[in-house]
Parts: C-alpha cells; sequence; structure tokens
C-alpha cells in the first residue's frame, strides 16, 4: 500500500482519494462504480447505472433539453463524481460487515448510486430562466428541488419504487430540513441516507483542492446563494466577509460536522471503508491533513500557501470568470440597499 504521506504528494486535483480515477471523467468513475457493486452483488442489474451515468452526462453538460447546464463552481461535476465514487465504496464495503437483516441488496445499492450522482441536482436551471443568472442562487433550496427532480426521475429509469424513499433520503446531503425530520420506515433506509450524507461530505473535505474551492469558489456560491450576505432591508448582515474570511471559519465547521454528523446522525459510517483499505481511511487522512494545512497558514497568515488552481468541470469554460462578475454586481446591489 502506498504512504499516505508520498499519495498526498503525489496525487493529482481531478483524482479521487486513491489517485487512481479520474473523478472529473464519468466514463472513469461509472467503471469504477460499476466494479464496486458487481463485486458485492454479483447479479445486480447495471444497465440503471449506465443509464444514471449517460443522463448526468448529458445534463449537466447542457446538452439535454430542458436543462442549462451545470454552472456552479464549488458543486461542479467533478465533486458529484467525487461523492458518487465514495458512496459505492461505502455501500460495497457496509454491505460486507451487515448482519443479514440490515443489508441493503442490489435494490437500495443502485438507489445510492443513483441519489449520489444526482445529490446536486438541484444547481441546474432552466432554459430562459430570466429570474435566475447562475444556479447557486438556489442553494437555499437546491435540496427540494432535487427531491422534486427525483420522485420523477427515479420511475424513468427502474426505480419506481424508490421515487418517494429517495426523494427524502436527499435531504440527508442538505441543511433544509432537520436530519430528524426525514421520514423513513426501514432501518435499511435509513442506513443508506447516512452513507450518502457520508459520502458527500468526506469527499468534499477530502478533496486535494478543499482549501482552494473553499476560496475562491464556494464563498461566490454563498454570495449567489444569499448565504455570505443575508437580511432584507437596512445594512446586510455579513456571515462571510470574503473568501478568506469563510476559511477562517472551517475550522470550526469542519469540526462542527464530524461532530455532529460525521460521528453523531450518521454513526461514523465512514468507518466502514477501513476494510477496502487495509484498516486505513484516506479519506479522514486527507481531512486531517487539509485541516493541518489550514490551520498552519490561519497562523501564519501566509494565504500564498494556497497556491493550487484546480480546473473547473462545469458546462461552459468560462463559469468561473461569469460567476466573479455576478459576485460584484450581487455586492453592488446588497450595499446600495443599505
Amino acid at each position: 500500500m502506498i504512504g499516505a504521506d508520498i499519495m498526498a504528494a503525489s496525487r493529482r486535483s481531478d483524482y479521487d482519494i486513491t489517485n487512481t480515477v479520474r473523478v472529473s471523467s464519468p466514463a472513469e468513475v461509472r467503471r469504477a462504480v460499476e466494479q464496486l457493486l458487481v463485486g458485492a452483488w454479483p447479479q445486480i442489474d447495471l444497465r440503471i447505472v449506465a443509464r444514471a451515468f449517460a443522463d448526468f452526462d448529458t445534463m449537466s453538460s447542457g446538452r439535454m433539453p430542458g436543462y442549462a447546464g451545470l454552472d456552479t463552481v464549488y458543486h461542479d461535476r467533478q465533486h458529484m463524481l467525487d461523492v458518487t465514487l465514495a458512496m459505492a465504496r461505502l455501500l460495497t464495503a457496509y454491505e460486507r460487515q451487515a448482519p443479514a437483516h440490515m443489508q441493503l441488496t442490489a435494490e437500495r445499492a443502485l438507489l445510492g448510486i443513483v441519489l449520489a450522482l444526482f445529490h446536486d441536482v438541484g444547481y441546474l436551471r432552466r432554459p430562459g430562466d430570466d429570474d435566475h443568472r447562475n444556479g447557486a442562487e438556489f442553494t437555499r433550496n437546491h435540496v427540494s428541488r432535487g427531491a422534486d427532480f427525483l420522485r420523477r426521475y427515479l420511475p424513468q429509469i427502474g426505480l419506481a419504487d424508490g421515487a418517494d424513499i429517495g426523494a427524502e433520503l436527499i435531504h440527508f446531503t442538505g441543511y433544509e430540513r432537520p436530519l430528524n425530520q426525514i421520514v423513513t420506515h426501514d432501518p435499511r433506509d435509513t442506513k443508506l441516507g447516512h452513507l450518502l450524507g457520508t459520502a458527500d461530505m468526506i469527499a468534499q473535505l477530502a478533496d486535494r483542492c478543499y482549501l482552494e474551492k473553499c476560496r475562491d469558489r464556494l464563498y461566490p456560491e454563498f454570495v449567489l446563494g444569499g448565504v455570505a450576505l443575508t437580511g432584507t432591508g437596512g445594512a446586510p448582515q455579513v456571515r462571510y466577509a470574503s473568501g478568506l474570511d469563510l476559511l477562517r471559519q472551517t475550522p470550526g465547521f469542519v469540526a462542527h460536522t464530524r461532530t455532529t454528523r460525521l460521528d453523531g446522525e450518521f454513526g461514523a459510517a465512514y468507518r466502514y471503508l477501513e476494510v477496502l483499505f487495509d484498516g486505513h481511511n484516506p479519506y479522514i487522512e486527507a481531512i486531517d491533513r487539509n485541516m493541518q494545512y489550514l490551520e498552519q497558514v490561519l497562523r501564519s497568515e501566509s494565504w500564498r500557501l494556497l497556491r493550487r488552481q484546480p480546473p473547473l468541470h462545469a458546462a461552459e469554460p468560462d463559469t468561473l470568470t461569469r460567476v466573479r462578475g455576478l459576485m460584484l454586481g450581487y455586492f453592488k446591489k446588497a450595499w446600495l440597499r443599505d
């Protein structure tokens, strides 16, 4: 097994935690996911996986009628594919260890993959939507929009029985609904939701460029989504003053997330992965490295230490430039209202 320090140094920005799967490529992620699924459920019907990946590719790239293409710069195609690969690993690792009465079945595994692949579909705009100039404007309700999509989409690909529960489980990836208000009637569905929420969190926190993406991409999304500046009427309330301010608050956010979500509500589901990695957990190890490096940056106030420039995988190549322009326009309007 490659040492953690060597892996961290050689890992490429658009590759997964093991530096073996290019998570900007739907085809590569699909192959890795299928291999994992067949290993756990040899008779699984992979046609649903093939259809879901094909639809994801055409939809997020703007080639599917009715969808404008993905234009969010933090929640881009790579993020969604990275989460899907993490979900496949969690599903198969969990199934190896679960008692018989709690095993998920191939049908739940397929549902879990589709939920992971489309967990951020609520950021997609409709063509001709003059009220929303960027998908980040749906930040506060993108999970509910994704749930509406899943109710329509899952029956189309042969998962009609999972439509209602899928629309519930997607809420494990967001903050629109308290986790204890997500309704399930089977403990295996609850477990599936915990795996989904875990995959979403560990994939992004373990991203090689997580710190740069928070500063340069998540912050603009928070601005356009009304999260960085809040309040109606009068001077806006500043929650995050800049991308650097967001980074200063990131250690607290990550610590809270690990305590309340990963180790709390989700029951340390990330630990299932250790069976796949000889007792190690490369996701958690990468998260720890990210946080240790961030603490070093914060102590020194040397922001030049954050020098990675990860590729952006959105529908249009100039998306980041346009988002920055929209952010500046948002600032002007916000302060003119004062």
